[in-house]
C-alpha cells in the first residue's frame, strides 16, 4: 500500500501561487489566511491516504449467518482526483458471509471513509471498497453500489448537469455466478 506524505508548507504555497495566479492579493485581510485553511482542509479530505484500512477493522464470525447482510445509504464525501472538486452520495452494500465471518456494522462506515478521504474517482472507490471486504472477510459474493453527484458536472458552466447522479457498481463471488441472487440483492440495493 502506497502511504502518502502531507506538506502543510507546500499546499499553503500552492495555493497562495493558485491566488495570486487569479490577480487576488494574498495579503488582502480577506484572503490573507486562505492558503492555511486550505490546507488545513485538504490535509483533514485526504488523511485517507495515511490509514491502512487492514489494520482497523477486525472480523467476528457468528455462526450460521449465510443470509444477504445490507448495509444501505452510508454517506461519504470525496474529491474527484481529475478536477479537484467534491463528489459525494452513498455507498449500499450487500454481503454473504462465508463461515459466519462479518465485520460490526460502524466499521463498513469506517472503510468507506478510509477510501474516500483520498482523490478518488468514483468507479475505483466501488472497487476498492469491494476488494477490501473480499480481503477482510473473505464472503461468498459482495456488492458494492454507489450513488453520487459530482461537482465536476453540477459545476460546468458550459454542459451543466445539475441533476445527474452517476451510479457505479462492483460485483464479486456468488452475486457474478448466481442471477436469482444477485437479482435479489440488487432489488434491495435499490434506492
Amino acid at each position: 500500500m502506497n502511504m502518502y506524505k502531507f506538506s502543510i508548507r507546500k499546499t499553503e504555497q500552492a495555493i497562495k501561487l493558485l491566488l495570486e495566479s487569479f490577480g487576488y492579493n494574498i495579503n488582502d485581510k480577506y484572503v490573507n489566511d486562505t492558503s492555511k485553511r486550505v490546507a488545513k482542509f485538504y490535509k483533514t479530505a485526504l488523511s485517507g491516504n495515511l490509514i491502512d484500512p487492514t489494520k482497523f477493522t477486525s472480523c467476528f464470525t457468528v455462526a450460521n449467518i449465510n443470509d444477504i447482510i445490507f448495509i444501505k445509504n452510508i454517506s461519504f464525501y470525496s474529491l474527484c482526483e481529475h478536477h479537484l472538486l467534491p463528489f459525494f452520495g452513498d455507498v449500499n452494500i450487500a454481503y454473504i458471509p462465508k463461515k459466519g465471518n462479518i465485520l460490526g456494522f460502524s466499521k463498513f462506515s469506517e472503510l468507506i471513509n478510509v477510501f474516500s478521504m483520498r482523490l478518488q474517482l468514483q468507479e475505483k472507490l466501488t472497487e476498492q471498497i469491494a476488494n477490501m471486504i473480499d480481503k477482510l472477510i473473505d464472503p461468498c459474493g459482495v456488492i458494492v453500489v454507489i450513488y453520487a453527484k459530482h461537482l465536476c458536472m453540477s459545476m460546468n458552466f458550459i454542459n451543466r448537469m445539475d441533476n445527474s447522479e452517476i451510479v457505479t457498481s462492483c460485483i464479486r463471488g456468488i452475486f457474478l455466478k448466481n442471477f436469482n441472487v444477485r437479482s435479489e440483492a440488487m432489488n434491495l440495493l435499490k434506492k
